[in-house]
């Protein structure tokens, strides 16, 4: 191996992708049966929490373009479980809201999330689950505010 090449048995990095993975293919497969996937879930989640997010707010919430939230968002339309409106309030946004149907659908869909997310902690004492989630946070933070530590 080079001098400059990565350890990956050694890359933090690359072993939070690999975790990244692993929870996104453990979540996929418990939304599987509800006929959603994980992108599905988020932007209903999305709009549970914060109801009349445009799709450009989606789309970054969700981690996708606003292309593929776009599509998603008619679907989820055609389907009864989100409304918007005809024509923008104001400017070009619509704003989006779930429906009594969509919110019947992610009450489901969040039980099958959270067994994931308690199998994927479940090795772990409370003290190292708070530890986990400041780490991850402060990581974030770290990145997202272009810190590196120069």
């Amino acid at each position: 191996m080079s001098q400059d090449a990565v350890d990956l048995d050694k890359s933090l990095g690359y072993l939070m992708k690999e975790a990244s993975s692993a929870l996104r293919a453990a979540m996929e497969e418990a939304l599987r049966p509800l006929g959603m996937s994980v992108t599905h879930y988020s932007c209903l989640e999305l709009l549970a929490q914060r109801p009349g997010l445009s799709n450009s707010e989606l789309a970054r919430g969700a981690f996708v373009t606003r292309q593929s939230m776009n599509v998603l968002l008619q679907a989820l339309e055609r389907e009864g479980h989100v409304t918007r409106p005809a024509q923008a309030p104001v400017g070009k946004v619509l704003p989006t809201r779930l429906t009594p149907r969509g919110r019947r659908k992610l009450e489901k869909a969040s039980a099958a999330v959270r067994s994931v997310e308690l199998r994927m902690l479940a090795g772990l004492s409370e003290s190292e689950q708070s530890a986990a989630f400041r780490i991850l946070r402060s990581m974030i933070h770290s990145l997202r505010d272009g810190d590196d530590g120069a």
